[in-house]
């Protein structure tokens, strides 16, 4: 998007500042329900918190980048209104809680002004477009997809609030297999193949009634990525559900044209239609204008390199850049401690070409960075990030916070944590557990090896909060499965099934990686183990 244009758009946005100050003022005086409130202030990024006493808000960070002018932002933010809880979240965004109504509202024009979009965080407006944290850096990826990814985040910028949208229009791009932006089962997903293209996935999604996403192309030339996502509007808008908010998603279209086939060809249709009337073509050197290889060249490179292998006890992960780092950051249920955050802002601040990235699973990276600047990443982060992929977990921001969870999973989480420490398992006798204190997945819990979802069960006659648990779910591209329900767990009894777990895959020597892969029967095994505690 070019600088003009932006400044622009966000001038045009804060002329809508004034209507959230009023509305929110309305809200906590008691004049505007709790319903009617939600329904205007989502297109704010912004949401009242569980018990009305306090707003939560939702800095959009575009694929996941955080710039360091964003840093600078997002940690002066913090200090200006004193705000003690923040959260990295699954779509690769910053919030910010417990905030007052005078507050929140502030933080989105002063956001708007340094350049950070709040606008369409919530509500019925494209979200956050995603893209694997580390495109650019990655050894073993296809191509750098970053650049793709934030021209379709400007562009569907452009269309709030001009365009009627499906309801989370959710896009994403991955650089590899690895899928964790989980380009196969979003709304429009561009996963990146080895000749330098992308394959579209379309009409996939989490939560209630889940569906994998149909392969609607192969061999897309990155310039052409904005037709696509335009395809995916218009097709929307002529056959998507807008009577019913369920249903107002675009995985319902599948079973709405009569399956995947009739789906493909509806969206073909529209793409044909786009692709004759519109001028939509991206340069084909826009890769340039973030190539970190270009940008590193000046930067000192340390002659010698750490034999620093990625795995589960190491967070420096070399980059394909020879002598670059990257630092792995992973707070407990993705919630840092903002005095670390500060600090890393200072750091990554001082550093040549440094900036960080959000993951999907709320893990942060701090990327470009030499070995010494790396151990200086590692000393400042080590008190705030977790211990083991399985204190690694991710968690949504759970019931005491959100106003539409059921549980609180981020109580869950830590109190697993503590458990599991206390038990003093091995570390890697456990994996990354997600968890969602609803249906909504926003724990992304259908699609991981182990998941919790909250809900409550009658027991004696008597409604008993838990979590169902979810085995068997796997996010690689070309294996892509939804985990199966194995029953219900109370709250309390979640902690001893993790434990007994742990034990089981410690008494066999390995790994749980290597337990789960080389065991035939272990999704069994894990039932039997959950089945002492279900109810």
């Amino acid at each position: 998007m070019q600088e003009q244009s932006k400044k622009q758009m966000q001038q045009e946005w804060e002329q809508y500042v004034p209507a959230f100050r009023e509305k929110t003022s309305q809200f906590y005086q008691g004049t505007l329900s709790k319903g009617d409130y939600k329904a205007f202030s989502g297109f704010y990024g912004s949401y009242a918190q569980r018990g009305g006493n306090a707003n939560m808000l939702r800095l959009r960070m575009p694929c996941g980048q955080v710039t360091k002018e964003n840093l600078a932002f997002t940690a002066k933010a913090i200090k200006d209104y004193q705000i003690t809880r923040m959260h990295f979240t699954t779509c690769q965004t910053i919030q910010f809680h417990d905030l007052s109504g005078e507050t929140a509202a502030d933080l989105i024009e002063s956001a708007l002004k340094a350049g950070i979009i709040t606008i369409g965080g919530g509500g019925d407006y494209p979200r956050n477009v995603m893209c694997s944290p580390l495109s650019g850096v990655e050894k073993e990826e296809y191509f750098d997809v970053l650049p793709w990814a934030k021209a379709a985040g400007d562009y569907l910028l452009q269309l709030i609030p001009k365009k009627k949208m499906p309801r989370k229009l959710k896009i994403a791009f991955s650089n590899s297999k690895k899928n964790v932006t989980h380009v196969t089962y979003r709304d429009l997903g561009f996963a990146a193949t080895k000749e330098g293209r992308f394959d579209v996935y379309s009409a996939g999604g989490l939560g209630v009634n889940p569906l994998f996403g149909v392969k609607v192309a192969s061999g897309v030339e990155p310039e052409m990525v904005l037709y696509y996502i335009k395809a995916m509007w218009l097709t929307f808008l002529t056959y998507g559900n807008y009577e019913s908010r369920i249903k107002a998603r675009t995985r319902y279209m599948q079973e709405a044209l009569g399956g995947p086939s009739q789906y493909a060809a509806a969206y073909q249709e529209k793409l044909n239609e786009v692709l004759q009337s519109d001028d939509l073509r991206l340069s084909k050197e826009l890769w340039r204008t973030s190539n970190l290889t270009h940008k590193l060249e000046k930067k000192k490179i340390a002659s010698k390199q750490t034999d620093c292998i990625q795995n589960k006890d190491c967070r420096m992960i070399a980059q394909k850049q020879n002598g670059l780092f990257s630092v792995a950051w992973h707070p407990i249920g993705g919630q840092p401690d903002v005095n670390v955050f500060c600090t890393v802002n200072q750091i990554i601040q001082s550093i040549e070409g440094a900036e960080l990235r959000l993951g999907p699973d709320e893990t942060a990276y701090i990327i470009n960075l030499t070995e010494q600047e790396a151990q200086k990443v590692l000393k400042a982060t080590d008190s705030d990030s977790a211990a083991s992929l399985f204190e690694a977990s991710v968690s949504c921001i759970g019931a005491s916070i959100c106003q539409v969870g059921l549980r609180d999973s981020q109580e869950l989480l830590s109190t697993c944590v503590k458990a599991v420490r206390a038990a003093s398992l091995p570390k890697h006798v456990l994996p990354q557990i997600h968890i969602s204190g609803c249906p909504s997945s926003c724990g992304t819990h259908q699609t991981n090896v182990i998941g919790f979802r909250g809900a409550m069960k009658q027991v004696d006659g008597k409604p008993q909060p838990g979590f169902l648990l979810y085995v068997n779910g796997c996010e690689k591209q070309g294996n892509e499965s939804m985990g199966c329900e194995l029953g219900f767990l109370l709250d309390h009894n979640i902690p001893q099934f993790l434990i007994n777990l742990g034990k089981t895959v410690a008494n066999s020597g390995m790994s749980f990686d290597e337990w789960y892969k080389n065991n035939p029967d272990a999704k069994n095994k894990i039932g039997e183990i959950a089945s002492e505690l279900v109810i």
